[in-house]
């Protein structure tokens, strides 16, 4: 993990605050983004996950609070759910420029960076749900993003294709030094693949590193005591296809 301890903040808000009509969605949150780190939300359905990446991307409005971002803050967004008819005819191409403008070579080169440059010109309906989210990840990448915001990145792949797209994002930040804020349900999976995590129900219930976190009185109230070993399950299991992928394993949706 590269050094962050003087690396300049890219996102931070205070008291930030969301409704819907008169109901509260999330309440008075603080967090604080450097570039080079790794920021994961946590919680249960309906906590307000979304709504926080969202508020924070400007893509909804906030009530009350601070926010602030850096100066001309490039950002790379891969949104929870993205419908495509399946009567629509749609390349992989094709759906890397619908909101912005690349050449064959540029999308080409950011699906290189997450390993699937082969699907150029392949149907959309016809990728495995693995290779759509690293589709979406390289979308992403098109805007050489100062930050990553990702909502759900895995959901739709297998245990095995998640283990690899956490260690693909982890790369990532490793060889371009972006930050990465990043929504996930994968406690066992996620909490070796960041550096500070956020317990979300509404509000802050608590943060920290992720080895704090999971002993924390919040967390282990809201998703019980079987999830107390999440750090240290992760950690067994990502260090052993560790080891597999040194000796020539191969990535899998």
């Amino acid at each position: 993990m590269p050094d962050t301890a003087n690396t300049e903040s890219l996102l931070r808000c205070r008291g930030l605050s969301v409704t819907l009509g008169k109901h509260p969605i999330i309440d008075r949150i603080d967090l604080n983004l450097n570039r080079g780190q790794i920021m994961t939300v946590i919680g249960p359905n309906g906590a307000g996950k979304s709504t926080l990446i969202k508020a924070l991307l400007g893509i909804v409005p906030i009530r009350s609070g601070q926010l602030e971002r850096k100066r001309g803050l490039r950002i790379g967004y891969m949104p929870q759910k993205l419908h495509i008819d399946d009567s629509l005819p749609l390349s992989v191409y094709r759906l890397m420029t619908l909101t912005q403008a690349a050449s064959r070579d540029q999308a080409k080169a950011a699906l290189a960076q997450t390993e699937v440059s082969h699907l150029l010109d392949r149907a959309v309906q016809k990728l495995s749900g693995g290779e759509f989210q690293r589709v979406m990840l390289a979308r992403a990448l098109l805007k050489d993003p100062e930050l990553l915001v990702l909502d759900e990145p895995v959901q739709g792949v297998d245990f095995t294709g998640e283990i690899e797209l956490y260690r693909l994002i982890q790369r990532l930040r490793d060889e371009r030094g972006c930050a990465i804020l990043m929504v996930s349900h994968d406690l066992h999976l996620v909490m070796a693949a960041t550096d500070e995590v956020i317990c979300l129900n509404g509000h802050v219930c608590c943060s920290g590193a992720p080895e704090n976190v999971t002993k924390a009185p919040e967390f282990l109230a809201m998703f019980g005591p079987q999830h107390a070993d999440a750090l240290a399950f992760y950690s067994h299991h990502h260090d052993h296809r560790h080891s597999l992928h040194e000796q020539g394993g191969h990535v899998h949706d």
